[in-house]
């Protein structure tokens, strides 16, 4: 039976899960519910694996790392979207294949991208802490009715999230690397360019993939373009802001507020300057944590992983 590493179940996620029950029928698994204290531990684990199930993105499948388990690692089955924490180059060079789970948190990702919004636009937190020392605020907030929204990214993700937005009223604008009039009919938006998604969006919400092409794609003129009343929401990864731009747009009031729940080191510092900020809602990149999306991406994870041994290998990264 194949050898199937999951070195990375921390916190848990697939543990406990009836995929994983599935998976152990099909190989020797052994799982690893707590994070590798170093590069070294973390290659010891998964040094012989056949297969490796990779659940957290803070795991780095580096070039070393892939080199130290070639020839006996053949597949590496990614729980989640985002591959940015693999070098693809040295899995190919290698004939590591990379497969994931695409749309598996969907649903859950753009819900909390909405609650992000209302949040920041409400004040919800500011409120809440206010009445629960004492206070009893009167003061105006944004309602998001009538308002635009602009989708950075119209993936799974970001089409789930149009259909939210309309539901509550707003106009839903995107920019993506490749528009087609299909998706715009799908999804019921309306391609614009980036720069006009910028000056036009009262609320923006990032939703790509990190890559070299989107590292710091919203950056100092990126927020000098957008309303002095605009929201920012990034469900995706920290990177794709540049974090000082961020850090100063709402200092200064460049833009009205923002919703994270991705962040350029995660855990987020202690001293990191966000966490001082009234004007900006945080969560622990959470958003795809629920029961339903939990069990559905285990599930896909292993399903890839099953009919990988079976010959048939699906959710190929390419």
């Amino acid at each position: 039976m194949a050898r199937i590493v999951i070195p990375d179940d921390s916190p848990p996620q697939i543990k406990g899960t009836k995929a994983l029950e599935k998976l152990e029928k099909w190989g020797e698994v052994e799982l690893y519910n707590e994070r590798a204290s170093s590069e070294e531990e973390f290659i010891g684990r998964i040094k012989e694996a056949r297969v490796v199930v990779n659940i957290r993105a803070y795991s780095k499948f580096t070039r070393e790392v892939l080199g130290q388990c070639s020839p006996s690692l053949k597949l590496l089955s990614v729980l989640g979207t985002g591959v940015d924490n693999i070098d693809l180059s040295a899995a190919r060079e290698h004939g590591i294949l990379v497969t994931n789970t695409p749309g598996f948190a969907a649903p859950a990702v753009a819900e909390h991208a909405l609650a992000l919004m209302l949040a920041a636009s409400r004040q919800i937190t500011q409120l809440d802490k206010q009445v629960k020392n004492g206070g009893w605020p009167r003061g105006l907030v944004q309602q998001l009715f009538g308002k635009t929204l602009g989708i950075v990214g119209l993936g799974a993700i970001g089409g789930h999230l149009a259909r939210l937005a309309k539901g509550i009223g707003m106009k839903v604008i995107a920019w993506t690397f490749h528009p087609s009039r299909e998706r715009a009919e799908k999804f019921g938006v309306e391609f614009v360019s980036f720069d006009d998604l910028l000056k036009q969006a009262d609320v923006i919400s990032v939703n790509l993939r990190l890559s070299d092409k989107t590292t710091d794609l919203v950056g100092k003129r990126q927020f000098e373009l957008m309303k002095s009343t605009a929201i920012l929401v990034n469900t995706a990864r920290g990177p794709i802001v540049n974090k000082q731009a961020l850090i100063d747009a709402l200092t200064y009031g460049k833009i009205a507020g923002a919703g994270l729940d991705a962040f350029h080191e995660e855990p987020i510092l202690p001293d990191d300057p966000l966490l001082k900020l009234e004007n900006v809602v945080l969560t622990p990149h959470s958003a795809g944590m629920t029961p339903e999306t939990i069990e559905r991406g285990a599930r896909m994870a292993v399903d890839n992983v099953i009919n990988f041994l079976k010959g048939s290998p699906t959710n190929m990264v390419k």
